[in-house]
């Protein structure tokens, strides 16, 4: 029996730190949910999770730009929906002044309502926006979106990575009277109404068009949503199955922990008792 050095003690003490230290641990998963709270925790793992989460963050934003991509679209939509309703009127106008039971003057008054429709064209283009962004502008676009346009396009990023197949690009056309192909058009005579009504005949394809092609790239987006939704929840599993926290499976060790903590300080008690025999030798 010694009294310098209580091994039995030192031994009871270093195991409780031990378990004190796991316990700690323990309920910091317990408390914050993942398994991963620092880089000591899991080198690797904290790696591969945060890589994973850079994924669905950006996921997530292109999944969003993709959807403000389908706003675009519908309101370009919208306003060439209203163009072609003008369009028909004005070939409906234009036939009726091609008829020889008219007047000149009679003419003259169809004439006037085909340049309102005209000038009503241009202004629908001038107000249909998003975001402040001109979606028809008035120069350099020209109809048809196989044609040359010297006005950029506009690129939505709909991916989490710098890839050209991430940009998704919306042609942008003219809605000028020139562009689509009704400038300069009246009714002033029977002549002049049959050259009219061609030219709306002309501005009715192309304005149909282009609502063609903006429905083609809306069906697109709605596509890339889904893909980019279902890449998402799968990324975001895979993240979570990294990072968070078995709650069950942590409660467990934290009650094992307890106990054992419950043990050791009792242990520990008991070796600091354990050198009190020397008093009796002593008395």
């Amino acid at each position: 029996m010694v009294i310098q050095h209580n091994i039995s003690g030192m031994n009871a003490n270093r195991q409780y730190g031990m378990t004190t230290v796991s316990q700690r641990y323990s309920a910091e998963k317990l408390s914050t949910g993942y398994k991963i709270n620092r880089s000591a925790d899991d080198a690797a793992g904290l790696g591969i999770s945060e890589t994973m989460r850079r994924q669905v963050r950006g996921l997530t934003q292109a999944s969003s730009n993709a959807q403000d991509g389908i706003s675009l679209v519908q309101i370009a939509d919208g306003a060439l929906n209203e163009v072609h309703d003008m369009l028909q009127r004005g070939n409906e106008i234009s036939v009726k002044a091609a008829t020889d039971t008219l007047t000149d003057d009679d003419r003259s008054y169809i004439n006037e309502e085909v340049k309102r429709i005209s000038s009503e064209i241009e202004s629908i283009a001038n107000k249909a926006t998003f975001n402040e962004i001109l979606i028809f502008p008035p120069d350099g676009a020209k109809v048809g979106h196989e044609s040359e346009s010297t006005v950029p396009d506009i690129y939505l990023q709909v991916g989490s990575e710098t890839d050209p197949e991430n940009e998704i690009g919306i042609k942008r056309y003219s809605l000028s009277a020139e562009a689509i192909g009704i400038d300069g058009v009246n009714t002033a005579t029977r002549q002049d109404s049959l050259e009219a009504i061609d030219k709306f005949k002309s501005a009715l394809t192309n304005v149909s068009e282009m609502r063609s092609y903006y429905g083609s790239i809306q069906n697109r987006l709605e596509h890339t949503i889904k893909n980019l939704d279902n890449t998402m929840e799968n990324t975001q599993s895979a993240e979570s199955s990294v990072r968070d926290t078995d709650m069950a499976k942590q409660m467990f060790n934290f009650s094992n922990l307890s106990i054992l903590s419950k043990a050791g300080e009792s242990v520990l008690a008991q070796a600091n008792q354990s050198n009190s025999g020397v008093l009796t030798l002593l008395s």
